[in-house]
């Protein structure tokens, strides 16, 4: 975990984003760890890296294992890297003992979870599920370079990105640890839990369009101000989802131009994030939400752009994969505990073609994406042992039932 916490394009701060050389650094490093492990290693056509671990028959269906090795900007160190650094321990683990399972154990670190550098999230998981949307190729980060130019920039080829393609045959299940990002195991005293569901989540890139115009000679009633039409649609997204239980809105970046102080702004960028336990209810806020940001620009003389570069339903957890998880748990004498998860996770991709799990760990006072993000040891070594009674259950059930 320090290793990686070390490799940062800011100084002081954690930092690694999609397709930089930090990137390269941190691939490289989980790439000697692996086959430190008794795997061997690749990295496929979108970045992600993957160690296999054979089972007792070769090229049999593999148990993928692991999350991601991004961050946001300003990170702490367990969110993603955890469950990338756990897995590779597992297999070590049994490596070690000379055990190998009726199926193979792949482990991945993803390239891209958290969608800093360009928007879009999960494109790492996104890929190797097949979906990728290669107009995502066109985004541009904060220095105007796209997300292709990238790619060629650290050696990968955009054209190429569909072979990262992998089918639901070859998996029979997906686990994924990772620290809650929230209070609740902290609240009833329990180092890890098992997750029944992912919310899920769409995220809107909103362009209000007005007038720049000279701050002193402008009256108030002749002004087409873009960021007072922000503003008002900031409350109107608090609004919606306050109206709505258990649903979450956020709008966590604002951008103006051309941003003086003595100028009226003549636009406004902003994002808006949604997260709702069912997608019933993300998406009649979605359509409340858009319905009053297109209102207040019609009110003020604003153009408004309303576009949706992300969009994920909900995700249940294999019921049988929650079982195997609560048995292990057990085994520490805990009274096990199923959380949901607010927080979007590759798990939500891989869901698609694979059954999929998820172990939580505890984490100090709930927060994430932040330097004081921290995990104890003692609970950090709960969610392995966890983790490694799993994937050891499938000695003797090798079946997942659902």
């Amino acid at each position: 975990m320090d290793a990686l916490a070390a490799i940062s394009a800011d100084v002081g701060a954690i930092t690694r984003v999609f397709m930089s050389p930090e990137q390269t650094r941190a691939t490289e490093l989980a790439l000697g760890w692996m086959a430190e492990a008794g795997m061997t290693t690749r990295v496929d056509a979108i970045g992600n890296v993957i160690g296999r671990y054979e089972g007792a028959t070769p090229a049999a269906k593999a148990i993928l294992v692991g999350s991601h090795l991004d961050t946001v900007r300003n990170a702490g160190r367990w969110d993603g890297i955890l469950g990338v650094v756990t897995a590779i321990e597992c297999v070590a683990a049994l490596s070690a003992e000379g055990v190998r399972l009726p199926y193979a154990i792949e482990v991945v670190g993803f390239s891209d979870e958290e969608g800093t550098r360009f928007g879009a999230t999960m494109l790492g998981s996104h890929a190797l599920v097949g979906d990728f949307a290669p107009e995502l190729l066109r985004l541009r980060d904060s220095d105007g370079i796209s997300m292709a130019d990238a790619m060629r920039a650290r050696g990968f080829d955009p054209d190429r990105i569909g072979e990262a393609k992998r089918s639901a045959e070859d998996f029979v299940a997906y686990l994924e640890l990772h620290i809650e990002q929230g209070p609740t195991l902290q609240a009833y005293r329990l180092p890890v839990g098992c997750v029944g569901s992912i919310c899920g989540a769409t995220r809107l890139a909103v362009t209000l369009t007005g007038t720049a115009s000279h701050a002193g000679t402008t009256p108030m009633n002749h002004r087409a101000d873009a960021l007072a039409g922000a503003a008002a649609s900031v409350l109107a997204v608090e609004q919606a989802a306050t109206a709505s239980r258990g649903l979450v809105a956020t709008v966590g970046k604002l951008a103006i131009e051309p941003g003086g102080a003595n100028v009226v702004p003549g636009l406004a960028a902003f994002t808006v994030d949604v997260r709702a336990p069912t997608d019933g209810q993300r998406l009649q806020t979605l359509r409340r939400i858009e319905e009053s940001i297109m209102a207040i620009a019609s009110t003020r003389g604003l153009g408004v752009s309303i576009a949706r570069i992300h969009d994920e339903p909900a995700a249940a957890c294999s019921r049988d994969l929650q079982n195997r998880i609560d048995a292990a748990i057990a085994q520490f004498g805990l009274e096990p505990l199923r959380l949901a998860s607010g927080a979007g996770h590759d798990a939500m991709v891989m869901a698609r073609i694979a059954p999929m799990g998820m172990i939580f760990v505890r984490c100090r006072d709930g927060i994430s994406h932040n330097p004081a993000e921290h995990a104890e040891p003692a609970d950090v070594e709960a969610g392995a042992v966890t983790l490694f009674r799993v994937l050891k259950s499938f000695e003797t059930r090798p079946d997942v039932l659902d």
